[in-house]
């Protein structure tokens, strides 16, 4: 089934798109997952391992500001020791996801080592973006959740970008869920968001 985007956010093409020094970015954990994992090829696609890290260090370059927020290191973990597991697997068979995490030591550390890595990578690259996750933040998260479709991480990372008073949001993503909300900018290189804007009119061209 085609996916039916409402898209509400301005969405830009990075393969076309030109950064600027006064840019500063939200960067999506599966950006960061690119960036900085060692294995990151082998659960991505080529654009995504080559696009993304290119138009990063083409910002960084030209002295653009790449922000975090903190809640990124879970999903980061996460999708990194789901990857190694995805490796061992393919060599010595299936295993549940604990068996995998407590059986395994010298699989652990090697995710542990990954997870470090790439997390020293983000510190180096960005500036982070802080968050207090209380009932506040929580309940706007919520709030936000009734008319965008995007998930529990999204919904926590957009409230910690938009109490950081750094303007209107510009997030680099390959997550076409940002799409839907609106009032931030999409820096991206995924086609059907793309190709959504362009049917409905929300792509921006920088100039």
């Amino acid at each position: 089934m085609a996916i039916i985007l409402n898209v509400q956010a301005d969405i830009i093409d990075i393969g076309i798109d030109t950064t600027r020094q006064d840019d500063i970015f939200l960067v999506d954990t599966n950006v960061w997952f690119w960036q900085t994992y060692t294995n990151a090829g082998f659960a991505a696609r080529e654009y995504q391992i080559r696009n993304y890290p290119n138009y990063l260090n083409l910002a960084l370059s030209i002295g653009a500001t790449l922000t975090y927020s903190g809640l990124i290191l879970a999903e980061l973990a996460h999708i990194i020791e789901k990857t190694e597991r995805d490796i061992y697997i393919q060599s010595h068979g299936s295993l549940r996801s604990k068996e995998y995490r407590h059986n395994l030591p010298y699989e652990q550390a090697k995710v542990v080592s990954e997870v470090q890595s790439a997390w020293r990578q983000v510190k180096t690259l960005a500036a982070p973006v802080n968050l207090i996750v209380d009932d506040v933040t929580t309940d706007a998260a919520l709030n936000r959740f009734k008319t965008q479709a995007v998930d529990g991480y999204d919904l926590l990372i957009l409230e910690a970008i938009s109490k950081a008073g750094a303007g209107q949001i510009k997030i680099i993503t390959d997550d076409m869920d940002y799409a839907v909300v609106p009032n931030i900018q999409v820096f991206t290189s995924n086609r059907e968001a793309i190709q959504a804007a362009n049917t409905q009119g929300k792509s921006l061209v920088r100039y």
